[in-house]
């Protein structure tokens, strides 16, 4: 496909103004005036037969097979122009994904160096899903920069966003062993749990409490049992993904951002020993696993967040939290990860957890709203900026009262930023835990 560049349209017009001097001027001439488009018109058609023909350009990109969400899924471009005359520049660009952020909405310049060239296109995977590139071009300017040659390929690109998984390699190991209460750390386990253990000599500084009298008496000397944290506790994933939660939070959805927190959380939880569940809802229950042990099972729960969908319904607490009490046969500990904007949504959560905390332990999670902070704290400079701060304060505050609310009602509750919020999850769990709270 042949097509004039900018610079030949501005030359033709630039003649404009020379043809109509002529026909005002000289009438009888004035198919004169017609020289300068004409000989713009002749030299694009040159500038179109010289060089390489489009036909004979190559162009083979490729995406990663997987990405993770919020991470990089940068695609390797590789040219080809056969033929004398190759250009030394050649623009690609590819269809975009709205799973896919592209630099520069998917255009890249690109140098070559006798018709070849590499390059890599920077891409951020910005939700989850089965990313789709089906079309790309490649042009380039002829040798006097009249025209562009410019072929269309059809493409198969596929590339699967799935949830981020990356604390987990790079932070999962340091942070184990900083609360690890079995495995190589099993100093700490000493003295924990509920679960007796062994009858050891009473030494300086263990609990009296744990003294055994009547073994003390028949060996003549102080014992005390020792006790190991209990293990199999039920931890369930409540995974809220309504319409607040898919609402993007410093670019990525909050959803995402919660099931960055909670994979990492699990994979600390399937080593201490512990089993999870995932529940994910929002106007009603879409997904809820069963329980599953042991680290080999964390492939299987990246599969199920991943299938965790957005979703532009209101979230119906009542329903699903009645649901999810009804499947567990035990005392759980459940780890609510949810959003509210509204005092009538939030209500209905309140009334839900409180039926809930009857029988399980739950921990309510939220991320701060950094921007909407941010709007109470900027200096106003006029009446929007007034208007923003006391909506956002409001807003604020409503929240407040609602995490009060179940801070008195018994429930443990988590605000923090999206980048520390893994972090306090599994310090609270360790701690709950430690107490023999599950």
């Amino acid at each position: 496909m042949i097509s004039p560049t900018r610079l030949a349209i501005f030359a033709c017009a630039a003649g404009v103004p020379i043809a109509l001097l002529i026909g005002v001027l000289l009438p009888g001439a004035w198919y004169a005036g017609l020289a300068w488009p004409l000989t713009i018109l002749l030299l694009a058609a040159i500038d179109a037969l010289m060089g390489p023909h489009p036909r004979r350009a190559t162009l083979q990109v490729t995406l990663p097979r997987t990405a993770p969400v919020g991470g990089d899924a940068d695609a390797a471009v590789e040219v080809l122009v056969a033929g004398a005359g190759a250009p030394a520049w050649c623009e690609i660009a590819l269809a975009n994904d709205p799973l896919l952020l592209m630099a520069d909405e998917g255009r890249l310049w690109l140098p070559l160096t006798g018709g070849k060239g590499m390059a890599v296109l920077p891409i951020l995977a910005v939700r989850r899903g089965k990313a789709q590139v089906d079309r790309m071009w490649l042009r380039w300017k002829g040798p006097l920069g009249l025209v562009w040659k410019q072929v269309q390929r059809e493409a198969a690109l596929t590339t699967l966003v799935m949830p981020d998984v990356r604390p987990v390699r790079e932070q999962g190991a340091r942070i184990f062993e900083r609360h690890a209460l079995q495995g190589l750390l099993t100093q700490v386990d000493r003295g924990d749990g509920v679960d007796f253990d062994a009858l050891v000599e009473f030494r300086s500084g263990m609990d009296r409490r744990a003294i055994d009298w009547k073994q003390s008496a028949r060996h003549r000397k102080l014992h005390a049992k020792e006790f190991r944290s209990e293990r199999n506790s039920q931890i369930v994933f409540a995974v809220d993904s309504g319409r607040q939660m898919s609402e993007p939070l410093a670019g990525l959805p909050r959803v995402d951002r919660a099931v960055t927190a909670m994979l990492l959380m699990a994979w600390i939880v399937l080593k201490l020993g512990d089993r999870v569940a995932l529940h994910a809802f929002d106007n009603r229950p879409r997904i809820a696993s069963g329980l599953i042990g042991g680290t080999a099972s964390f492939g299987e729960l990246q599969r199920l967040a991943g299938d965790i969908d957005y979703s532009s319904e209101e979230t119906n607490y009542t329903f699903a939290l009645t649901s999810l009490a009804g499947m567990l046969k035990r005392r759980s500990m459940i780890v609510l990860f949810t959003e509210f904007a509204d005092l009538t949504s939030a209500e209905f959560m309140v009334r839900a957890s409180a039926r809930l905390m009857n029988t399980h332990l739950l921990l309510v999670v939220v991320l701060r709203d950094e921007a909407l902070e941010a709007l109470v704290d900027t200096m106003p400079r006029d009446a929007d900026d007034i208007t923003r701060a006391v909506t956002s304060a409001a807003l604020l505050r409503d929240r407040q009262l609602v995490l009060l609310r179940l801070r008195h009602l018994g429930a443990h509750v988590i605000e923090s930023p999206y980048g520390q919020v893994a972090e306090k999850l599994i310090a609270t769990y360790v701690d709950l835990k430690r107490k023999d709270i599950l």
